[in-house]
């Protein structure tokens, strides 16, 4: 047990499956993903926007493959990404063999929508030969129309039934390089079929609230459902379904990890809403730390108050902190210890600085102890 036991999530067992060279489940770290929104068919459009995924972080990033214009150029993009690529298919499975065969490190199918067991066996096989995994894609605004008929509406049972379905098919065909999503955009139905589907099966889970709706609608939903579920322990890669651009996704994702604290990326802002006490403008003063602080990678804290109330004590729990004083005079923190004062001007270019060393700094304690391992 830990110093802090009401901060300990134990995470579901689960088997590990590699997507690509990212490994998924087990004590694998919980993954991110995004999906472009590019039209495949152009892959200088697609590659332009992995880059920009990659940028911000994405572990993993979803292609859609509708047409044998976009199997056709999958193979470009695949090679340009740093990432793996997962191939969304539906429907039709010939392009599940095109990506395969283009080198899609995972396929994004509902194998009761691909036809005939003898279909099924071809993808497997395809997905064997290439070192394929496959993505369960259960989602509650398709569902079969059998199971609508038998429970009347999409509710959390009809989206388990149809998850352990599709596992059979291809357990019959001896596969289990897969991972499965039960989304849906109720974030109640979700959650309730993720924890249904978690307690019978031992396959990492992918979690999602699909269609979740704009940025900061979507950003809500998403954080409650998948928080909630992160929090008790299930899921091993998620994606934040919003209508915003995909780097949005994988921002919000990291996000609601780092709340959990269940990966750490990059800077955490610990910042207070604001009053009239605030000795500077607090609130343009994080957005614009949180721009150009966005090229950090190394997990590290930083505390923005905008006065002595409370800056003090978390400036105490911080890598760095900034607190609010009059005449604009402000007290500079470093690892909890008051340090020196920063005026107004070039304030903000200070702070910059500050982690951009320290983050240096964390970065050089961390390759002697790499080296050792």
């Amino acid at each position: 047990m830990s110093v802090r036991p009401w901060r300990d999530i134990h995470r579901r067992p689960s088997r590990q499956i590699m997507v690509g060279n990212v490994p998924v489940g087990g004590d694998a770290p919980v993954t991110v993903q995004t999906m472009t929104n590019t039209p495949t068919s152009d892959p200088g459009a697609t590659i332009d926007q992995i880059r920009r995924c990659e940028d911000v972080g994405a572990d993993i990033i979803r292609v859609s493959c509708p047409d044998v214009e976009s199997t056709a150029a999958l193979g470009q993009i695949v090679r340009a990404a740093r990432v793996p690529i997962v191939a969304d298919i539906h429907f039709h499975y010939k392009r599940a063999l095109e990506a395969a065969d283009a080198g899609a490190a995972c396929l994004r199918i509902n194998p009761g929508n691909i036809g005939s067991s003898d279909r099924v066996a071809e993808v497997v096989r395809a997905a064997k030969a290439n070192g394929c995994a496959i993505r369960i894609g259960v989602n509650g605004g398709s569902l079969e129309k059998h199971l609508l008929e038998k429970y009347g509406e999409p509710c959390p049972e009809a989206l388990v039934e149809s998850a352990l379905d599709h596992i059979k098919l291809l357990q019959d065909h001896d596969f289990h390089e897969f991972k499965v999503a039960v989304k849906a955009s109720d974030l109640f139905l979700a959650v309730a079929a993720y924890q249904q589907l978690a307690e019978q099966v031992d396959c990492p889970l992918h979690l999602g609230i699909t269609e979740a709706g704009g940025f900061v609608g979507g950003t809500v939903k998403s954080a409650i459902g998948m928080g909630s579920l992160l929090w008790f322990g299930i899921g091993d890669t998620i994606r934040v379904s919003l209508s915003a651009e995909p780097e949005e996704e994988i921002r919000v994702g990291f996000e609601i990890l780092k709340a959990l604290g269940i990966r750490n990326r990059g800077v955490r802002v610990v910042s207070c809403p604001s009053c009239a006490r605030q000795g500077f403008d607090v609130i343009r003063t994080v957005q614009t730390l949180e721009e150009r602080l966005q090229h950090i990678r190394t997990p590290m804290s930083l505390s923005v108050l905008g006065c002595v109330v409370n800056g003090p004590g978390e400036a105490r729990e911080t890598d760095i902190g900034i607190t609010g004083g009059g005449n604009g005079r402000h007290m500079v923190y470093l690892s909890g210890v008051t340090d020196h004062h920063v005026q107004d001007e070039g304030m903000v270019d200070h702070i910059v600085r500050l982690v951009e060393a320290k983050a240096a700094e964390i970065e050089a304690q961390r390759q002697p102890a790499i080296a050792a391992e």
